[in-house]
């Protein structure tokens, strides 16, 4: 039994429809997480003083955001140069820097997720030896959106792992 060959442009139709699915996916969940990030707000009665969360409040937070922003457009443009690179004759060079982008909005996106996970469970948890009291117990809402969040942009993390994976894995194509 012979197995079955994939020829050259069945092969890079496949992988030009996985890139351009995957950076889809990783904007809608830029976008959601930034969108609920930048949204969550609540005002809650805490021991008779209203008193209101936002994620304005926490640097952590506004970082969280300004990266989903930021992955979410770079998305679009690489979204853009796949389609392009997409139609073009294969070169490894292109693939190269769609590593190195990729490799980027990476990053960033998991140092926003780290950030929002690290002031999350200090407001789920509260840290006692700094005198820090858990706050979820009075805005559920707004915990429960900034996990959402955070879970979003955990996804658009792993989208763009695999972006990662295989834009470097096409990049080793090149000639020295």
């Amino acid at each position: 039994m012979a197995g079955v060959v994939s020829s050259p442009l069945k092969t890079h139709k496949i992988f030009f429809l996985t890139q351009i699915s995957l950076r889809i996916l990783s904007f809608a969940a830029s976008l959601a997480a930034a969108w609920m990030m930048l949204t969550n707000k609540q005002n809650a009665l805490v021991y008779g003083i209203w008193v209101s969360a936002s994620y304005s409040y926490s640097s952590a937070f506004k970082f969280f955001a300004y990266a989903n922003i930021i992955a979410c457009a770079f998305s679009v443009v690489s979204l853009f140069l796949a389609s392009i690179f997409g139609y073009t004759e294969i070169n490894p060079t292109n693939y190269f820097a769609m590593f190195v982008h990729d490799l980027i909005i990476t990053v960033l996106l998991m140092a926003g997720c780290a950030a929002a996970t690290a002031i999350g469970f200090v407001g789920k948890y509260g840290v006692s030896e700094a005198g820090w009291l858990p706050l979820c117990d009075h805005f559920p809402p707004f915990c429960n959106r900034g996990a959402a969040a955070t879970t979003l942009s955990y996804f658009s993390v792993v989208f763009y792992m695999v972006l990662t994976i295989i834009s470097a894995k096409k990049s080793r194509q090149i000639q020295v």
